[in-house]
């Protein structure tokens, strides 16, 4: 170093903002500073971090090297303002308390699963935290599931009315220790406590009684709520077909898949088949569910055949929590560990309101003392051609930003009436909320607007904008309607579909032209028909809807979701009209379903239109096929008889292919489904095979994608978007991706956002920006 270098003194100023905050970066700086010798200070600040170092110029440039290339590993930097003044002569570094100056513009982190340190302390005797379920540092532990307010410090957390021992204030003020600034630190002489209670609130135990009674009444096969990390799960016994099916019977969840928590990566490579990349994700910080296909001979784990009846995958996680990891290490085996909710609920928060919800569904509660400030419920995650696909985006994602390349104004989008997600844009930052569920009851539609007014007031912004579904009868449409009119702002009303299609672009960073396919099960269209196979062209300026599939009468409406055989008549008349009736058809399973009465009820529907909306919706296609092969007549759960339709395709696939036939009606292209149609019909007088005809079906929807983009008029290679709930049946989204290159296209799929209805409010928030004045969505100005 040159001598001049040495003697000459620098300031340098730098405001950070991005995921700075809850994630050891000011103890980071901190030691930054003291291995270059540098003085100065850091603070917290509404908008991520700002600091000042001080020192030669070549220290200072290489602690700014330093700086981004060796930052914590769960931080992220989105802008880094640099400024040189002069030297104001600081001796040392300090961290400063946090500003609460200006807008607030700081990424908050989500929860994060226990780190390896963690782990080693909890289950080592000689530590003082050994076996403490709420053990957490710098690197892991709750964040976004206690954060109130921003900036990310402790009195703005549910932690704020633990005072800390001085054995734990320690290390939260010495720069060496992993826990320095870890605003949730806590021990057990200082921190939250576990209890156990019996069905009317008593306490029967405390601390690592109550976990040890625990594992007592899962053996005896009851049923225990456990408040976790961002709510409540029911916990039973894995290998139990008594207590599995109790659960089913008071849940009111009849064949829908439970999740397992297992103690290890080696339990879970017994029970499925798991790739290095699935074993990635399941160890990963975020832990999610994964998806993965079950083994066929798994004789060393015991677990019922109820968890997932007739579906070969299993949802697995790791423990996430120290009380998971306790609790696991406890009982040594996988654990059904489902959400803590009633059907169409969101997942409760509070051991009192637990107590009156779940009466009569849990035995025992085991609780603790540390406020839930709103409810993550877990992640769902599978592979798809090797990369994450994100089917429910809650704990370890959210609230993570989904960045754009726009600098966007204050919008909020309420989006869809199920899986329900909200959605909040701050310059570059689309701000997509956890998952909050169907909204079908009162306590959802409470949390909905929970989250909508946490959003804004995390962010202390204010909407310019609010976007909504289409559909007028939405809750989530209600809301936005009255709240536009309150505010005085502006209202845009976006098309399903669009909102898909736009979701997928945002999260890919696409830039038009491109081709959007979005399939679907429902989503009201802009001609008032209920749409859900459609093709759109996204150009800068335009959207066009240039291609849909073949529409039919869907007997009652929205009653043909839970009862695929409305679907199958609604096809069957559309092709027979009253024949379908009149006529003798053997081979049809579908109509052996229908009573008398119910036949001649749906015929006088049909015949007059009474309830019977036209829809293009591939996923009432995937309906009336499964009923009509006798596969599905009736759905426990939403898309129950798609996924028996895709379980039903032979391991060894086959090019099997119902006919492709294309119609034109002016400038739209038009899927005709007649050919498959009369093709299975066919196929059921033969005999052939549920496999054979899953497979030709599937097959033949994929050979529908390249026909439609073919004919599609682009004149350049086009990129090409694959959203909706459909794209959920891993065959379908892989062996389409696959097709689609093979025939020089450039498709996408999602990654981090739902490809279901979870991603609608990013879609919304998009098509909000764009402001095309067409069908596809309808404006409403504020009233002046």
């Amino acid at each position: 170093m040159e001598e001049s270098d040495r003697t000459i003194k620098r300031r340098m100023r730098l405001k950070i903002m991005g995921t700075v905050q809850g994630v050891g970066f000011r103890p980071f700086v901190y030691r930054l500073a003291q291995t270059y010798g540098l003085c100065g200070w850091i603070e917290n600040t509404p908008v991520g971090v700002t600091l000042e170092l001080e020192g030669s110029p070549t220290s200072l440039q290489q602690c700014l090297l330093s700086l981004e290339r060796d930052r914590p590993a769960h931080s992220n930097i989105t802008s880094l303002e640099t400024t040189y003044l002069d030297s104001v002569h600081y001796s040392g570094f300090e961290i400063r308390s946090s500003s609460t100056v200006g807008p607030i513009k700081a990424l908050i982190l989500p929860d994060i699963a226990t780190c390896a340190e963690c782990r080693a302390e909890i289950f080592d005797p000689t530590d003082r935290r050994y076996l403490y379920p709420f053990t957490n540092c710098t690197h892991c532990g709750p964040r976004f599931s206690i954060i109130e307010r921003l900036p990310y410090d402790r009195q703005n957390t549910s932690m704020k009315n633990f005072r800390m021992c001085s054995a734990c204030q320690r290390e939260y003020d010495d720069p060496r220790d992993r826990r320095f600034h870890a605003q949730p630190n806590a021990c057990p002489v200082c921190g939250p406590r576990l209890e156990l209670w019996d069905k009317s609130g008593q306490t029967l135990a405390r601390d690592q009684q109550s976990l040890e009674q625990v594992i007592a009444a899962l053996e005896q096969g009851l049923i225990v709520a456990l408040k976790g990390l961002g709510g409540f799960q029911f916990v039973v016994n894995a290998a139990s077909d008594q207590a599995i099916n109790h659960l089913r019977d008071l849940k009111s969840r009849d064949r829908k898949p439970f999740a397992l928590m297992v103690p290890n990566l080696e339990m879970a490579h017994s029970l499925c088949v798991i790739s290095e990349l699935e074993a990635r994700l399941l160890t990963s910080p975020e832990a999610p569910i994964v998806l993965l296909r079950k083994r066929t001979n798994h004789n060393s784990v015991s677990f019922s055949t109820q968890i997932a009846p007739d579906n070969p995958y299993l949802g697995l996680m790791l423990p996430y929590t120290p009380l998971h990891h306790i609790l696991m290490h406890l009982w040594s085996g996988p654990l059904v560990m489902t959400s803590g909710n009633l059907k169409d609920e969101t997942i409760c928060i509070d051991e009192d309101d637990a107590l009156k919800r779940f009466a009569g569904i849990a035995d025992l509660f085991l609780v603790h003392n540390r406020p839930i400030v709103r409810h993550i419920d877990d992640s769902i995650v599978r592979l798809v051609r090797q990369r994450e696909y994100v089917l429910r985006r809650a704990r370890g994602f959210a609230p993570l930003p989904v960045i754009t390349s726009q600098k966007l104004p204050p919008l909020l989008a309420v989006g869809a009436h199920l899986k329900n997600t909200v959605a909040f844009s701050d310059g570059p930052n689309v701000f997509v909320s956890q998952h909050i569920g169907d909204l079908e009851t009162e306590q959802s539609y409470q949390a909905f607007q929970n989250t909508l007014e946490m959003l804004t007031r995390l962010y202390d912004a204010t909407p310019v904008t609010i976007a909504c579904d289409l559909h007028p009868d939405y809750l989530s449409t209600r809301w936005a309607e009255k709240m536009a009119t309150q505010k005085q702002i502006e209202l845009v009303r976006v098309q399903h579909h669009l909102a898909h299609v736009l979701a997928c672009m945002a999260e890919n960073e696409l830039v038009p032209p491109f081709i959007g396919v979005a399939w679907d099960g429902t989503g009201y269209g802009s001609n008032q028909t209920i749409w859900g196979g459609e093709f759109f062209l996204i150009t800068t300026d335009t959207i066009q809807r240039f291609a849909h599939f073949r529409t039919f009468p869907l007997v009652g409406g929205e009653q043909a979701i839970r009862d695929p055989r409305r679907s199958a008549l609604g096809l069957l008349f559309e092709q027979f009209g009253q024949h379908i009736f009149e006529n003798s058809w053997p081979n049809i399973r579908t109509l052996d379903t229908f009573s008398e009465q119910e036949k001649k009820t749906m015929r006088h529907m049909l015949e007059r239109e009474i309830n019977c909306p036209r829809t293009s919706s591939v996923g009432r296609l995937f309906d009336a096929i499964a009923s009509l092969i006798g596969l599905k007549h009736w759905s426990n759960f939403e898309g129950q008889a798609a996924m028996a339709l895709e379980y039903a395709l032979p391991e060894i696939p086959l090019t099997r292919c119902y006919p492709v036939e294309i119609q034109t009606s002016g400038p739209m292209l038009i899927v005709d489904w007649e050919p498959v149609l009369l093709s299975l019909l066919a196929d059921l007088d033969q005999d052939v095979s549920l496999a054979q005809m899953s497979a030709s079906f599937h097959n033949w929807l994929i050979e529908v994608l390249v026909r439609i983009i073919k004919s599609a008029k682009v004149n350049i290679q086009p990129k090409i978007v694959l959203t909706g709930g459909c794209f959920q049946n891993t065959y379908l989204i892989e062996n389409a991706l696959i097709r689609l290159e093979q025939e020089g296209f450039l498709p996408y799929c999602h990654q981090r956002v739902p490809t279901n209805d979870g991603g609608i409010s990013l879609g919304q928030i998009i098509a909000a920006t764009r402001k095309d004045k067409g069908t596809i969505c309808a404006w409403q100005s504020p009233a002046k």
